[in-house]
């Protein structure tokens, strides 16, 4: 069956579509071509235009297309062959729960925001009239009229718009804790309340008109917040939404199966056309290919794979067709681990500031002064202690000091992971901001390891291809980067060998056993258990067998092309970078001496590198930690913040903070400066509040300032507060290289 096709399968389809209680069938497609606008318009008219088409949602940012319509109308491999033929491919998929969330928590903060604007605008017109009575006659019965009005028109703002801030003060008093909700939703309660009881006995002032605005605008800045969150969720979804559901499997016979890329298993062979993604990781059969993989990488020039080089799923093949050896499918895949990360950074990105230690006592004070203002106007004026205590409570809301952070933070998550730094754990941008030490892995960090023929010296009279040939078997099964290079070095020598029950030693080696006979490859002391080895095996990759060595690989380094211009960045923002590497101290000092690092140490194991850590920190040092490697592991997971490479292992990538998705160590500097540049946001904006509270509490409480101009006033901070906020992530280009 074609592809298209194959989406009415009612396997897929009980994987991508989402029925709704209405009857109707909603799914979401990825469209790579939603970045261009016009393409992107024409795509949804012409999807509009089929039958049975309710709703048409388009998603840029994560370029997402989601449709509702009658199924019995229309069928999906109908929908997604409309937009093959207006040149727009698009793949449906898998229905996501949380994005349904986060959509739904979206339109149902906009419905909120609506409400409360609608219902502003109204009581505002008919506060217009009450103040027009003050300067010109207008009889009671009119007054008393609007007054009227105005209440029966904030009720389903106060009931509805209002209803999460008196929900989150709810769960805050549960939870025996002070946060922004309570001030809140104290002020709006206690303003509605008091305006409604002086409309029922039809005297004294009302706010209603002060309680629509402090809600809207309250809710207005929330909104902007959110939308910003999502954004950054958008990122995380690209992602995700790499991989394809469908793959088409080469049968002995050379005939083609369109199957569920999760059916694909190790040893399938897979063909994938020009312009289609790559459903599973595995090799490259063909001669060459060229892929963009700027989704995984942030890199937007084409890469060039040749014939054994490793192929990842979610890369879009740009010309073609080639032939896949699969390795890895499903949930084992690197663009899966990235997903599960992203995931992981979307959980981290709920920054709940509300339960921050500083937000909990400035909510106390807020309190207590409060309070100290009722109390002082019942002993002089009881008649203006309401007024004077509500203006205060309303001035001093911490609503301004609170959403800075998490507005700040949110953009620069979406700034880092659009140039493809994934941010893991929100709070190690706090941390990186004070880093004043990197630690870095060598081999595959800082260097990039390659072998040349003449670097490979036969020790037992081998022929230099079965040398590498025996010490490819068992480098196949490590992602080490030595390991890779020697798998590289052999993958033009014909049909591979494969090693059993290979096993990695962290910081010596690998042993594995090929034809019954046992090989050991690392460093020489691992390679030749007790034996001693020559000064000259000491600097070198040894293999070796039950009767010694069999041969020794000089492997060459050359740093990475862009680890000069990011130690350099590091150094001006004032981090020194130093060096803890399990390689030979020959190749360590060149290395070292190359970029500019006078602090390294060789032969370090694990434990070593983590004695190292202690040791800085037991110094004062704030550490960022750097690596690939699973016996990096120890130091990502015990460093203040830690950052892996994309290509590094999956250990590796569990224990870090930072995942660097382009393999470009450049990320680390764009990543500090943009952290320095989130804290200084974050410190404008807590200034911001202390010096607008210091000015605007002792008029509020001497009875200056009304609830009206109060609420106005508050709101407006906390907009003005969250809009500077989003300015995070937007450091200049000349900063970020600094």
């Amino acid at each position: 069956m074609n592809a298209h096709a194959a989406w009415g399968h009612p396997l897929l389809l009980a994987q991508v579509l989402r029925p709704r209680h209405d009857g109707r069938s909603e799914a979401a497609l990825r469209v790579d071509a939603l970045g261009e606008p016009r393409r992107a318009l024409a795509l949804e008219q012409a999807i509009r235009a089929l039958p049975g088409v309710q709703r048409v949602a388009i998603l840029p940012a994560a370029r997402r297309l989601r449709v509702v319509w009658d199924p019995r109308r229309l069928s999906l491999d109908a929908l997604v062959e409309r937009c093959a033929a207006m040149q727009c491919p698009a793949r449906p998929l898998p229905h996501d729960d949380a994005d349904d969330a986060r959509a739904a928590e979206l339109h149902d903060a906009l419905k909120r925001l609506l409400v409360a604007g609608m219902c502003m605008m109204q009581v505002m017109a008919y506060a217009l009239v009450i103040y027009l009575g003050a300067v010109d006659f207008v009889d009671f019965t009119t007054r008393g009229l609007f007054r009227w009005l105005g209440l029966v028109t904030t009720i389903p703002l106060v009931a509805y718009s209002a209803q999460p801030f008196f929900a989150g003060a709810i769960h805050e008093l549960r939870e025996h804790r002070l946060g922004i909700h309570l001030p809140v939703a104290l002020a709006v309660a206690l303003v509605f309340l008091a305006s409604a009881y002086d409309t029922l006995r039809g005297s004294g002032e009302i706010y209603f008109d002060s309680v629509s605005m402090f809600v809207f605008l309250l809710l207005a800045a929330r909104y902007v917040e959110l939308r910003a969150r999502h954004q950054g969720n958008a990122q995380g979804d690209a992602a995700i939404d790499a991989a394809p559901l469908l793959a088409q499997r080469r049968h002995d016979d050379g005939t083609l199966e369109t199957v569920p890329a999760l059916a694909l298993r190790a040893g399938d062979r897979v063909h994938v056309a020009e312009g289609d993604t790559v459903p599973a990781d595995g090799v490259l059969e063909s001669a060459s290919a060229r892929l963009d993989e700027a989704l995984l990488t942030g890199e937007s020039h084409p890469v060039l794979r040749r014939h054994g080089d490793a192929l990842v799923a979610g890369s879009v093949l740009l010309d073609g067709p080639v032939t896949l050896r699969v390795e890895r499918s499903g949930e084992a895949t690197a663009v899966a681990r990235i997903g599960a990360l992203a995931i992981r950074a979307r959980q981290a990105r709920s920054f709940a500031t509300d339960s921050d230690r500083d937000i909990a006592r400035f909510v106390a004070r807020v309190l207590l002064l409060t309070a100290l203002t009722a109390l002082g106007w019942l002993l002089v004026d009881p008649a203006r202690a309401f007024d004077a205590a509500l203006a205060v409570l309303v001035v001093a809301c911490p609503c301004a000091f609170a959403l800075t952070a998490p507005a700040a933070f949110t953009r620069a998550l979406t700034a880092l992971a659009r140039h493809g730094v994934l941010v893991t754990d929100g709070t190690a941008l706090t941390r990186l901001a004070r880093v004043d030490t990197a630690l870095f892995d060598k081999t595959g960090t800082l260097g990039v390891p390659r072998l040349d023929f003449a670097g490979i010296e036969p020790l037992r009279g081998d022929a230099r291809e079965e040398a590498l040939a025996l010490a490819a078997a068992v480098a196949r099964e490590s992602s080490h980067p030595l390991a890779r290079a020697l798998a590289d070095a052999a993958s033009p020598l014909g049909p591979a060998r494969q090693a059993e029950r290979v096993e990695a030693v962290a910081g010596a080696g690998l042993r594995g056993t090929l034809a019954g006979r046992e090989l050991r490859l690392g460093r020489a002391d691992f390679a030749l258990g007790h034996a001693l080895a020559s000064e000259r095996q000491r600097d070198a990759l040894l293999l070796a067998d039950a009767d010694g060595a069999i041969a020794a690989f000089r492997l060459a380094e050359r740093p990475r092309h862009d680890a000069q211009a990011t130690l350099d960045a590091l150094r001006a923002a004032g981090v020194a970078p130093c060096i803890a590497s399990g390689d030979a101290p020959g190749r360590v000092a060149a290395l070292a001496s190359t970029l500019g690092i006078a602090d390294w140490r060789a032969r370090q194991s694990p434990d070593d590198k983590l004695a190292r850590l202690r040791e800085l920190r037991a110094q004062g040092h704030v550490v960022l930690a750097v690596g690939d490697g699973s016996n990096d592991a120890p130091i990502l997971a015990g460093a203040d913040v830690s950052a892996a490479l994309a290509s590094g292992t999956g250990l590796a990538q569990a224990q870090a903070d930072l995942l660097l998705m382009d393999d470009r160590l450049d990320g680390l500097a764009r990543a500090r400066a943009i952290a320095g540049e989130v804290q200084r946001i974050v410190a404008q904006g807590r200034r911001w509040s202390l010096v607008y509270n210091l000015c605007a509490v002792p008029f509020a409480a001497f009875g200056f300032v009304p609830p009206w101009l109060a609420g106005i006033g508050m709101s407006l901070s906390s907009l003005g507060v969250v809009l500077n906020a989003l300015r995070a992530g937007r450091a200049p280009r000349q900063e970020l290289r600094a």
